[in-house]
């Protein structure tokens, strides 16, 4: 009698404590906001000087690795937009980085039953689908795929353990490791976005005239999160969801840039750049 009765209460708190525990292992990942472009945050210092981002030597890497597919992706010279320094306090640091996601290129390795990755290869067909996961593929509306192939990076906080005002540093290359924290826009949603950075200022006597920032590790952005899912086409959302996809399909990107960027005037991000061949210019 003792034996039922243990059973029976074991039975009532497995069945109480199954919905929850079910509930939290299938949430979805909510959505972001929606937004169609960041603005650059205001400057926080009156001395702080323009550094233009130029597009020719920019790079952007993502690697997606999954049980049985690794993907890797890469944007070169696509980055562009404007960042304000302050030489003698970088916490003080603003900007804004656009890309241009038209340009993006996929290669993936398989790895076989043995666990060994096999050759990596570039898939016009594994490329063609990632376009129209983003909604910039070529039967995307031109307004809708201009917007989406836009993908921006608002920095809104430096922090830094280490040293702050650049001219108690010395020689011509002055190292600087930072966290940036900003909003990340990509696929027209906005999330909250904190980057491990690492800044080397180049300086011609005792004023900055170069700068380049890569990142000291990659960050991670949500597919879900951003809305980027399985499309058969525009506004179609595939049968085969993320989850469904998981084995060949990471969750998550890791995401790492490097970039350039030169003291004096301002130029203006790539948005014109960003609209393939066909789509309005904004």
């Amino acid at each position: 009698m003792k034996t039922i009765r243990t059973r029976t209460l074991l039975l009532v708190a497995l069945a109480t404590a199954a919905p929850g525990a079910a509930a939290c292992q299938g949430e979805p990942q909510p959505l972001a906001p929606a937004a169609t472009e960041l603005k650059a945050p205001e400057t926080k210092a009156p001395a702080a000087a323009t550094f233009a981002i130029a597009r020719a030597g920019s790079k952007v890497e993502l690697a997606m690795d999954a049980p049985r597919e690794k993907i890797r992706g890469r944007i070169e010279g696509a980055a562009g937009g404007t960042l304000q320094v302050d030489p003698t306090d970088i916490t003080k640091t603003t900007g804004l980085i656009t890309v241009d996601l038209s340009t993006l290129e996929l290669f993936q390795t398989a790895v076989g039953d043995d666990g060994k990755p096999g050759e990596e290869k570039k898939s016009d067909v594994q490329n063609e689908h990632a376009r129209t996961w983003l909604e910039i593929s070529k039967d995307t509306p031109d307004d809708v795929r201009e917007k989406n192939a836009k993908a921006q990076f608002a920095i809104r906080s430096i922090s830094t353990s280490g040293e702050k005002d650049l001219s108690k540093l010395s020689g011509a290359e002055r190292t600087v490791t930072v966290t940036a924290s900003g909003d990340l826009l990509l696929h027209q949603r906005q999330a909250p976005k904190t980057v491990e950075l690492i800044a080397t200022f180049r300086y011609e006597g005792d004023r900055p005239a170069g700068v380049t920032v890569k990142t000291a590790k990659p960050f991670s952005v949500g597919l879900a999160e951003h809305d980027v899912r399985p499309r058969e086409a525009f506004g179609k959302l595939a049968q085969k969801t993320l989850e469904v996809l998981a084995p060949k399909v990471a969750k998550e990107a890791m995401v790492s840039l490097e970039l350039t960027a030169t003291a004096g005037a301002a130029t203006p991000a790539p948005a014109a750049a960003a609209a393939p061949a066909g789509s309005a210019a904004r």
